[in-house]
C-alpha cells in the first residue's frame, strides 16, 4: 500500500471512496433517505473536484494495488468554535476501509495531513469527531488533541453530537 496526494483527476474516485467509507463507518445511524441525500450532496463529484483544485486544501489517497482504500483531507478550520482563528487548520476527514485498518495506515495518513497543515510552521489544529467514536477520540488524543467544545452535525433529519478537538500550535 502507498499514500499519494490526490489531484482533481481523482474527483470521481474520491467521491466514491468518501461515500463508501462514511457509509461503512456511520451508515447504520441514519434513515436510508437521509444518508443518501447527505452522501449525494457532501461527496458529489463536482464538490470533490473543487476541493482537490483549491490551493488551501489537500487530500491524500491510500491505495492498495492501485485501488483507493482510504483518504485524508485537510484545510482551513471551519468548525463552529469561538476560538477558531484565521490561519488555523483542520483535519477534515480521515477514513480507511475496515478491511485495511489496524495496519498503521490511518496514522500514516494522519501524519501526512498534519505535516501538510504545519508545512509553514506550527499552528493551531482542529478536528471534529462523533461523540461516540471513542476509538477516534483515543487516536487523536495520542496526537495531542483535546476536547474543547461540541456541535451538531446534520445528516438529513438526524443531528449527531460531535466533539470539537484542538491541538495548540507547537511551542
Amino acid at each position: 500500500m502507498h499514500i499519494r496526494r490526490a489531484t482533481p483527476a481523482d474527483a470521481e474516485v474520491l467521491s466514491g471512496l468518501a461515500a463508501r467509507t462514511f457509509t461503512e463507518t456511520f451508515g447504520h445511524l441514519y434513515p436510508a433517505e437521509d444518508l443518501q441525500a447527505f452522501l449525494a450532496d457532501a461527496y458529489a463529484v463536482d464538490k470533490q473536484r473543487i476541493l482537490l483544485a483549491h490551493p488551501d486544501y489537500a487530500v491524500w489517497l491510500l491505495e492498495a494495488d492501485g485501488v483507493a482504500v482510504g483518504h485524508a483531507a485537510a484545510g482551513p478550520c471551519g468548525l463552529p468554535h469561538p476560538d477558531v482563528a484565521a490561519g488555523d487548520g483542520e483535519l477534515k476527514r480521515l477514513y480507511v476501509l475496515a478491511d485495511h485498518q489496524n495496519g498503521g495506515w490511518g496514522a500514516r495518513l494522519c501524519d501526512a495531513a498534519l505535516a501538510w497543515l504545519e508545512r509553514e510552521g506550527p499552528r493551531t489544529l482542529w478536528i471534529g469527531v462523533w461523540s461516540r467514536n471513542f476509538g477516534a477520540q483515543r487516536f487523536y488524543g495520542r496526537y495531542g488533541f483535546e476536547k474543547v467544545g461540541d456541535y451538531e452535525f446534520p445528516v438529513g433529519r438526524v443531528r449527531d453530537h460531535e466533539f470539537i478537538l484542538r491541538r495548540p500550535a507547537a511551542r
